[in-house]
């Protein structure tokens, strides 16, 4: 971390919770910009994974098996 970022970091630290929740928002929102094409095809995937579970060629499972698999 350079200097004037750790000089950020340090001004930060002197937020309340509510303004280093905005700052951070703030700080996101330059570097998490939308992207359509991805969005069309997340749309997409979730549509298609949809209509294969509406069809029965699909399973849903229930969160606790998910979860167990990883904890």
């Amino acid at each position: 971390m350079n200097t004037a970022t750790k000089a950020i970091v340090e001004q930060a630290a002197k937020l309340s919770a509510n303004e280093k929740i905005e700052l951070i928002d703030a700080l996101l929102a330059t570097v998490d910009k939308p992207d359509a094409e991805i969005d069309t095809l997340w749309a997409s995937e979730a549509e298609s994974r949809l209509a294969a579970y509406q069809k029965g060629e699909l399973q849903a499972l229930d969160l606790n098996q998910v979860l167990a698999k990883y904890l």
